[in-house]
C-alpha cells in the first residue's frame, strides 16, 4: 500500500513538473526569394522574419510565442493564392496575411472576408480599401498608392513654386503593367484636372527588362518629370535607360517600391539625383530596433539574411510590416486576454484600434523611423505621412520635410471607389454604430 502511494505521489510530481505549453500565434509569411523580383522581395522577407524572431527573443507577445512558416510564390498571383490556401488553416489558423503583392491582394480580398483573416497591405494593395466600412478585412496601413502619388505631385509643385505652376507641364508615369502599376492613375488624373498638367501613361510589361520603346517616347515627348512605378529589375532598367537617353535623374521620382538599394546599386553614380517617396522610413542603420536585432538575433547566429543588409530600406519595410501585425495582436490581447492566442477576428479588432503614439514607437526602437499611426473601424490606413529621399551615388539621404497626403483630394476618391465596389459586390457598408459592437 505504501509503495503504491509513493508511486502515485511520484507520478503526480512528474505531471506537475511538465511545463505548460505556451500559447502560440501563427504568422504565415508569403515571400518571393526566387525569380525576377527576388532582389527586392528577399530583404523585405528577411526584415519581416527577423522582427518576429526579435519579438520572440524579448518574450513573445505578452508571453505568446510567434510561430511562422514561409511560402515562396515568386510574385505570381496564382501561386500567392495557393500559399494563402495552404497556410491559412495551419497551427490553429492564420493570425493575418501580408500578401506583398497588389495582384494577390485583389485576389484575396473576398477570400479573406469569408475566412475572417485580416490582410495587412502596408504601402500597397487597393487604395480604396482605406475605407474600413466596406473593406472590413483589408488594412493598407501607413499609406496607399494614392497617398504616394499625391505627395509626389505636392513635392513637384513645391519645386516649381506652387500648384499653379504645374499648368501645361507634362508628367510621365512609367509603370509596371499590373494592378500595382495602375493604382496611381486615378489620383494623377484627378490632380491633372485640378492643376492643368498632362499625364503620359507608359506601361512596361513584366518583368520590365525591355524598355527601349518607352524611353524613346520619353526622349521624343520630353516630359518635365517622370514618375516611376516599378518593382524589381524594372527599376534599375529604367534608371539605366534614363542615363542612356540623357533624361535627368533629378527629374525622376519613384514610389517607395522603386526607392531602395537594389534599385540603384548597379547603376551607382548613374542614378545620382534620383528621388523616391518613402513609406515614412528610409535606410535606418542607427535605429534602436536595428541595434536590438543585431544584438538579440544576428549575434546569436539566428539572423535570416546577411548582417550587412540589416537596416537597409526594404529590410526596414519588412520590419515595419511585421511590427504592425504584432501590435495588432498585442492590442487585441488588451480586450480578449493577455497571454492568449488571438483569432483572426480578434486581431482585426486590434488592427482597427491601433494607437501607436510617438512615445510608444520610440520605446519600441522606432524613434526617427516613423510617425504615429492611429486606425479606426472606418479608417484602415491610419497615417499618410511621406518623405522624399534622394540617391547621392552611394546612399539614400532624406531630401524633404514630412508631407501629408491631401485628404480633401483622396477621401472623396476613396468613398466613390469603395462605394462602387460595395454596389458591385452587394455589400452593406458598416455604420459607425455597428463598429462599436
Amino acid at each position: 500500500m505504501k509503495t503504491r502511494k509513493l508511486m502515485m505521489a511520484a507520478a503526480l510530481a512528474a505531471l506537475l513538473s511538465v511545463p505548460a505549453i505556451a500559447a502560440e500565434q501563427f504568422f504565415p509569411v508569403l515571400v518571393y526569394r526566387t525569380g525576377a523580383y527576388a532582389p527586392n522581395g528577399t530583404p523585405w522577407a528577411n526584415g519581416y522574419v527577423d522582427y518576429l524572431k526579435l519579438v520572440n527573443a524579448k518574450g513573445g507577445i505578452n508571453g505568446v510565442k510567434i510561430t511562422f512558416e514561409e511560402c515562396e510564390f515568386g510574385y505570381a498571383t496564382d501561386r500567392g493564392v495557393e500559399c494563402y490556401e495552404r497556410l491559412k488553416g495551419k497551427s490553429g489558423g492564420a493570425t493575418l496575411v501580408q500578401p506583398l503583392s497588389t495582384g494577390v491582394t485583389f485576389a484575396l480580398t473576398e477570400k479573406a472576408s469569408v475566412d475572417k483573416i485580416p490582410l495587412i497591405t502596408a504601402g500597397y494593395g487597393r487604395s480604396e480599401s482605406a475605407n474600413g466600412a466596406v473593406f472590413t478585412w483589408n488594412f493598407p496601413l501607413l499609406g496607399t498608392y494614392w497617398v504616394g502619388a499625391d505627395v509626389a505631385i505636392q513635392h513637384i509643385a513645391k519645386k516649381e513654386g506652387g500648384f499653379d505652376k504645374l499648368k501645361g507641364k507634362k508628367i510621365a508615369l512609367v509603370y509596371h503593367d499590373s494592378p500595382y502599376g495602375k493604382e496611381p492613375i486615378p489620383l494623377l488624373q484627378e490632380r491633372a484636372k485640378m492643376h492643368g498638367f498632362d499625364v503620359m501613361l507608359l506601361p512596361v510589361a513584366h518583368p520590365g527588362v525591355e524598355q527601349k520603346a518607352t524611353w524613346l517616347q520619353i526622349r521624343q515627348n520630353k516630359p518635365d518629370y517622370v514618375l516611376l512605378w516599378g518593382w524589381g529589375v524594372m527599376n534599375s532598367t529604367s534608371l539605366k535607360e534614363a542615363q542612356a537617353t540623357g533624361y535627368p535623374r533629378d527629374k525622376m521620382y519613384g514610389i517607395w517600391w522603386a526607392g531602395a538599394e537594389p534599385d540603384v546599386k548597379d547603376v551607382g553614380e548613374g542614378a545620382k539625383g534620383y528621388n523616391a517617396m518613402t513609406l515614412q522610413h528610409g535606410a535606418e542603420p542607427n535605429a534602436k530596433v536595428v541595434k536590438d536585432t543585431l544584438a538579440m538575433v544576428h549575434a546569436k547566429g539566428q539572423g535570416t539574411g546577411p548582417k550587412e543588409e540589416v537596416g537597409s530600406v526594404l529590410y526596414m519595410r519588412g520590419v515595419l510590416s511585421a511590427m504592425l501585425g504584432v501590435e495588432g495582436v498585442r492590442k487585441a490581447q488588451e480586450r480578449y486576454g493577455k497571454g492568449k492566442t488571438m483569432t483572426g477576428e480578434q486581431v482585426r479588432w486590434g488592427l482597427e484600434n491601433l494607437n501607436l503614439d510617438q512615445k510608444t514607437l520610440d520605446g519600441m526602437g522606432f524613434a526617427g523611423v516613423m510617425r504615429p499611426v492611429q486606425t479606426s473601424c472606418l479608417d484602415h490606413m491610419g497615417s499618410s505621412w511621406v518623405r522624399v529621399h534622394t540617391w547621392d551615388g552611394a546612399k539614400w539621404n532624406f531630401s524633404s520635410d514630412w508631407y501629408q497626403a491631401d485628404d480633401k483630394v483622396i477621401r472623396p476618391m476613396v468613398m466613390l471607389a469603395s462605394g462602387k465596389y460595395a454596389e458591385e459586390k452587394k455589400l452593406k457598408p458598416r455604420t459607425p454604430e455597428e463598429c462599436k459592437q
